[in-house]
C-alpha cells in the first residue's frame, strides 16, 4: 500500500482553518463526530468523489480513485474541520510511519491551537 499526503486536501483543511470553519472539540470526540457512511454516500452523491477527496488527508494509490477506499485519514465532516480528526489523524499515521501525512496533521493541529489561544 502506497499512503501519501494528498496535498489538495491538506491546503483546502489550511483555508477552511485559517476561515474559521473549525470545531474546536475534544480529543476521543471523532467516533461521534466522524460523518456516517450514508452521509457519506450521499456527499459522494450530491458532490463527487473528488471533492469528497478533499476532506482526506492521504491517499491510497493502491486503490481505483473512485473507491472510497482510496481516501484515508479524514480530517471534518463536510463543513469544518474537527480537531479531534486531526489528533486522530497524527497519531495514525505516526502509528503507521506515513511521515508526510504526520507532519502535515501536526501542521494543521498547531494551526488550530494557535487559533484556540488567539481567541482565548
Amino acid at each position: 500500500m502506497a499512503v501519501k499526503l494528498n496535498e489538495t486536501a491538506f491546503e483546502h483543511a489550511k483555508t477552511l482553518i485559517d476561515e474559521g470553519d473549525v470545531v474546536v472539540d475534544e480529543r476521543d470526540d471523532w467516533s461521534e463526530h466522524q460523518p456516517s457512511t450514508d452521509k457519506e454516500n450521499r456527499f459522494i452523491e450530491e458532490r463527487g468523489i473528488r471533492e469528497y477527496a478533499k476532506w482526506h488527508l492521504a491517499t491510497d494509490d493502491e486503490e481505483d480513485d473512485t473507491n472510497k477506499g482510496r481516501y484515508k485519514f479524514p480530517y471534518g465532516d463536510f463543513k469544518k474541520v474537527h480537531r479531534c480528526a486531526i489528533l486522530a489523524a497524527e497519531s495514525r499515521a505516526g502509528q503507521y510511519k506515513y511521515a508526510d501525512v504526520e507532519r502535515a496533521a501536526s501542521h494543521l493541529h498547531g494551526m488550530i491551537e494557535e487559533r484556540r489561544r488567539v481567541r482565548a
